[in-house]
């Protein structure tokens, strides 16, 4: 009971949720990995940009029907949005103060979108050696450090 009021007692603050926070960097997430702007995302489901924004961020709660319109748009079931989240410890703990995963930096999106764009796989595969390399290689440098930039 104790955690319910907390929770109850950070909305009241006017502090996105958790949930709220992790389902709107999922759809950033997607969004970004389609290639779509917030710009075409809004207009597909009749909203602008900056509602796009406040989604992405959690400030603006997604109701259900507006994730399902999401969905469909990003083609992607709803559960999409949710995957990832308990593993984080946030429906426990209720704290959004965690380290966003790296998949959602701006740079891994770009490298991601840059990679699928190499039509010869052959291509890919050598590039995809050659990152993992460079990896190890930072691994073995740097034994005490995760390899997080």
């Amino acid at each position: 009971m104790d955690m319910l009021n907390q929770e109850l007692s950070s909305y009241k603050k006017g502090k996105p949720h958790d949930v709220d926070i992790h389902v709107g960097s999922r759809v950033r997430l997607r969004r970004s990995a389609l290639g779509l702007s917030q710009d075409q995302l809004g207009a597909a489901i009749g909203l602008s940009f900056q509602q796009v924004q406040k989604y992405e961020r959690g400030a603006n709660r997604i109701g259900a029907s507006r994730l399902y319109e999401m969905s469909q748009i990003l083609q992607t079931p709803i559960s999409y949005f949710f995957e990832g989240f308990s593993e984080l410890g946030l429906a426990e703990e209720g704290d959004s103060s965690y380290e966003a995963d790296p998949v959602l930096k701006r740079e891994t999106l770009e490298l991601m979108r840059a990679y699928h764009q190499i039509q010869d796989v052959s291509q890919r595969r050598k590039i995809l050696k050659l990152v993992k390399g460079l990896a190890e290689e930072y691994q073995r440098e740097n034994p005490t450090r995760k390899g997080r930039s």
